[in-house]
């Protein structure tokens, strides 16, 4: 699609803030007002329709898919936003481990238990940890905890955590996000472990060290996008 404006600006309105271009406040996905929460995240889709050439480049506007998701998904029906979210607290990668003796199991242990332990002790609970792919179901008081963590936040931050989850199969991971000071490659790192570990192995493959790359810049989006929107 050609470029079809010449001007992006930010306007405070309708109870929040919205992106213009040349003076015409945008639409959702699905036509509805696009109105964000805080000025710093519409700064940041603002800076997607900036840096558009002369061609606009449908997939790079990361942002903007995640406030029309906020606007357009989460908002309609939250409690179906917050069972997507819960759904990975129950297979949560993070708690699935290989078996003790198996090699991969000390680098899983280095990059997981920290983050799994952190998430015990903010939330006040225990966390159930398994060898193996067995399922085994989270305690009712840990899953509530975690659901409590996630009740409060508004329509943006969900939307940014549902992309957190989905990338980290972990609600462990994405919850970690939340935390001041979270360290968005570190995180990604962890989240992809088992990937990297094979690779170590037996060498990258091309698509799939691309994958990784384009998987890890997503994260750090998500990360990004949930921050403005918490400012």
């Amino acid at each position: 699609m050609k470029r079809f404006y010449s001007e992006v600006s930010v306007a405070q309105a309708d109870g929040g803030w919205r992106i213009m271009l040349d003076g015409r406040p945008i639409r959702t996905a699905n036509g509805s007002p696009q109105v964000l929460s805080t000025a710093p995240l519409a700064e940041l889709l603002a800076g997607e329709w900036r840096v558009q050439g002369e061609e606009i480049d449908p997939a790079s506007f990361i942002m903007r898919d995640m406030a029309d998701y906020a606007i357009d998904v989460v908002r309609p029906d939250r409690t179906a936003t917050l069972a997507k979210l819960m759904s990975y607290a129950e297979t949560d990668t993070l708690c699935y481990r290989a078996d003790p003796d198996e090699p991969s199991y000390q680098r899983q242990r280095e990059l997981w238990e920290p983050l799994v332990t952190g998430c015990e002790a903010r939330l006040g609970v225990s966390i159930v940890r398994v060898s193996g792919v067995l399922h085994r179901p989270q305690k009712p008081e840990a899953l509530a905890a975690m659901r409590a963590e996630l009740e409060p936040l508004d329509d943006f931050a969900l939307a940014g955590l549902v992309n957190l989850a989905s990338l980290s199969a972990s609600l462990i991971t994405a919850l970690a996000a939340l935390e001041p000071g979270a360290d968005a490659p570190s995180l990604f790192t962890a989240s992809n472990a088992e990937e990297d570990w094979q690779a170590e192995l037996w060498g990258w493959e091309h698509n799939a060290e691309q994958r990784r790359a384009n998987r890890a810049e997503a994260f750090g989006l998500a990360l990004d996008f949930i921050r403005a929107a918490r400012t």
